[in-house]
């Protein structure tokens, strides 16, 4: 993997190729190296297994140049790119390519210039993630499978089905999943910032599965990270809880219930709903449920959610944008009014410019630039949700007395446009009935949908747990720290049994 200090000289190189160019008004050059790592797991009781196979990789590095250029008939901006070469020559063939893929944008301000804020997180990345070999990754691997096999060992729920380990094994035990880990370095240089800015980060990710084939129970566990010490069998041994409270999962019928919502479907609605809604990006295209409410009331005021992009330790931080422009700690919702959005220079310069802006966004002059600084620019968000008076598990379960529990959706998306707030997903598994107050039987697997709006969620919000856990869902460009929630008024739609009905 290349090194910090080669992205820094060939962004500085491009950048000095590019300034000499005459028709050149302002530039900036994009350097960077990326490296994925996994190893899948794949333990199946019953049959023949690897428990945990080989690792494989992808590598990857370039520059990119984004150029604007003085033209007769004015101002034109480009893009261009070329992959696998840091040289002189690999940037001359980038900015051919910008110069003919250039063209007006009449939205356009300026390529980024610097801030008043200051950088505020630097070297800490964790230098054995980045030189994790196989070994080390495979050991990671059995870690996970270790763990989830510790504790189908351990289960006095599973030995009521199987007198011994032989009919242990023919339960149809199994675990899939994987252990990835990314790393990444990055260098950027521009005309108003001319001297290369570089950052490195790692973290470290464990998705795990397990079932109880022939009892047709399903349950899921999960672990992120930024450091290779603190990584544990911890997504193993939840996976496999999981899978074995599964057992005899039963239907509910359509309704409306009170709903805590787990974990994963928090950052599953966060990361599809309610995070891009606060981006100057939808503010911008009108397609945003909280239009012209800034500063005005969108959720419970129990409810708090920010960014902090150089929080250390958490897995979205970074010391600078791609933009090279410093992070820091942005406030979308609090105590459940709106008081942010995240943006770039891009989004951030084109808003404040729209005659529109008090309509978009519902303030304009020194407050909207608040509400728009730029820390966001092309940066795995980092989301935060509290809740005020926030209360352990237990105590919420006492509080919502009768209800569901849904600890896994699937398949979550806005239906009739994300301005209408209207959404839809499966609850796939981890989910459970209570009554009077606790956990009192799972509830059966792919048996019902959600189908509500995100005012819902946001405003009938009667309890937040007190412990975040980072969680990461499926294509998701957020990593979202998420306790909790209990929610009112929840509609909920049976999906019907099919081959159940068949059994």
């Amino acid at each position: 993997m290349r090194t910090v200090d080669e992205l820094a000289r060939a962004s500085e190189e491009a950048l000095a190729l590019v300034a000499r160019q005459p028709d050149v008004r302002e530039a900036e050059v994009f350097v960077s190296a990326n490296s994925a790592v996994l190893t899948r797991l794949n333990y199946t009781s019953h049959i023949p297994c690897n428990g945990v196979e080989e690792p494989k990789s992808t590598e990857s590095y370039g520059l990119g140049i984004q150029a604007v250029f003085d033209t007769p008939e004015g101002p034109r901006i480009g893009f261009g790119s070329e992959p696998s070469d840091l040289s002189v020559g690999g940037a001359e063939r980038a900015l051919v390519k910008a110069r003919r893929a250039a063209v007006a944008d009449l939205e356009f301000v300026s390529l980024p210039s610097p801030t008043r804020a200051a950088r505020t997180l630097a070297d800490y990345h964790d230098p054995r993630l980045m030189a994790l070999d196989d070994a080390g990754l495979v050991e990671a691997g059995w870690k996970i499978t270790g763990g989830a096999l510790r504790t189908f060992s351990a289960s006095s729920r599973l030995a009521e089905f199987a007198q011994d380990d032989e009919g242990l094994r023919r339960l149809g035990l199994i675990l899939g999943g994987d252990v990835t880990i990314l790393r990444e370095r990055m260098a950027i240089a521009s005309t108003t910032m001319p001297r290369a800015q570089t950052d490195e980060t790692s973290l470290i990710t464990a998705f795990a599965t397990a079932m109880v084939e022939t009892r047709g129970a399903k349950g899921s566990g999960a672990s992120t990270g930024t450091r290779l010490d603190h990584f544990t069998d911890e997504a193993g041994v939840e996976a496999a809880q999981n899978a074995i409270a599964a057992i005899g999962g039963e239907r509910v019928p359509s309704g409306t219930y009170t709903v805590v919502f787990g974990r994963q479907p928090v950052a599953d609605l966060l990361n599809n709903i309610v995070i891009p809604a606060c981006t100057a990006s939808s503010f911008y295209s009108s397609s945003t449920p909280f239009l012209g409410k800034l500063g005005r009331a969108v959720a419970s005021p129990r409810v708090s959610l920010y960014d902090d992009g150089a929080r250390p330790g958490f897995m979205g931080s970074k010391g600078i944008t791609c933009e090279g422009l410093p992070t820091g700690r942005t406030a979308l919702i609090t105590h459940g009014r709106l008081v942010g959005c995240l943006s770039n220079w891009y989004e951030t310069q084109r808003l404040l410019r729209d005659p529109a802006l008090g309509e978009k966004l519902g303030a304009t002059g020194a407050a909207a630039e608040a509400a728009l600084a730029p820390r966001n620019g092309f940066r795995f968000g980092s989301g935060v949700l509290e809740g005020a008076e926030a209360v352990a598990l237990d105590e919420l379960l006492r509080r919502v007395g009768n209800g569901l529990y849904v600890g896994r959706i699937w398949y979550t998306y806005p239906i009739n446009g994300l301005r209408a707030g209207d959404f839809t997903c499966t609850v796939v598994a981890d989910s459970y009935i209570i009554r009077d107050g606790r956990i009192a039987a799972p509830l059966k697997a792919n048996a019902i949908r959600i189908n509500d709006n995100i005012a819902t969620f946001l405003n009938n919000v009667t309890g937040i747990t007190k412990d975040v856990k980072g969680t990461i869902v499926w294509a998701a460009d957020e990593v979202v720290y998420a306790p909790e929630v209990a929610v009112t008024g929840v509609r909920v739609d049976e999906i019907a049994g099919f081959m159940e009905e068949l059994d």
